[in-house]
């Protein structure tokens, strides 16, 4: 029997349009959006804005409160949808070990389009000289169990959303039976 998808992580690079596609998901399925960077505390948007990369230090309180956040959703019977960059293995076990069946929708993109959407991106406190160290620090996810790669560049919001939507549906069907 499969494991059943319980929760779901729109993880990748600044720019990969994981908000946007939580809240098309969200809209298509009834599930209950979780805004990551909402949980930022202030000296990490500091940093960020000011251009210097958050280290695994940084994130550790963050990801607690993530995992808080999730297990809470579950807990009043929702079906949460987390937006995290997720960039390390190590900080999406961190979140697996949280929540039982927890899925990943990687949003996968080249630096060169990602550092234009972020460019191009109002009002956001990520800058685009973080895209970098965001490729760096990033360890694909693509061989790890409950993980779909999508490209974030060849697909739009909405066919995004789409399939992961369906991707989510057929895992709960295919562990039911």
């Amino acid at each position: 029997m499969n494991q059943p998808i319980t929760a779901l992580v729109i993880m990748g690079v600044a720019g990969c349009g994981k908000s946007s596609v939580s809240q098309a998901l969200c809209h298509l399925n009834g599930a209950t959006p979780i805004e990551g960077d909402a949980f930022h505390p202030a000296a990490n948007i500091e940093k960020m804005s000011a251009g210097i990369p958050l280290t695994d230090e940084d994130r550790s309180g963050w990801l607690d409160s993530l995992c808080d956040e999730l297990r809470t959703a579950i807990a009043r019977g929702q079906r949460p949808v987390l937006t995290c960059s997720a960039l390390k293995l190590r900080y999406r076990e961190r979140l697996r070990a949280a929540v039982d069946g927890l899925g990943f929708v990687f949003l996968e993109l080249t630096p060169q389009v990602a550092a234009d959407r972020v460019a191009h991106r109002p009002g956001h406190f990520m800058p685009k000289t973080l895209i970098d160290s965001q490729f760096a620090a990033l360890e694909s996810p693509s061989k790890e169990p409950l993980v779909l790669t999508l490209n974030a560049a060849a697909l739009n919001i909405d066919q995004l959303a789409l399939a992961s939507h369906e991707w989510w549906r057929e895992h709960s069907l295919l562990a039911t039976s």
